[in-house]
């Protein structure tokens, strides 16, 4: 059982060891986010959802397809849904190739 966040990380991380699931969750999340802006801004918020939608399509199938595993989200809901958007900083800044390499020493 998984207590606190910086162990959920690393367990996020090992879960996510391959680049193209890393790859296929930002692609999903920003896609996700650009609808949700869109909604927003053009008074359709009901539409919501659809950023949910989008988003864990592209990562669920990344961890069917890709890694093979479960995704972490029907666990950890929370945590899960804050570490994609820091996966996808650590991705921007360069940093997640070094962060998979130092969890799965």
């Amino acid at each position: 059982m998984i207590t606190s966040y910086d162990e959920f990380w690393n367990f996020y991380v090992q879960e996510h060891s391959k680049p193209m699931t890393r790859v296929l969750h930002f692609v999903g999340t920003t896609l996700g986010i650009i609808l949700l802006v869109y909604f927003v801004a053009t008074g359709r918020w009901y539409f919501f959802p659809v950023f949910f939608l989008i988003g864990y399509a592209f990562a669920w199938f990344a961890h069917v397809v890709v890694e093979k595993n479960k995704p972490a989200s029907f666990k950890y809901p929370v945590w899960s849904f804050i570490s994609d958007f820091k996966m996808m900083w650590y991705m921007v800044t360069g940093r997640m190739e070094r962060e998979v390499e130092r969890v799965n020493r």
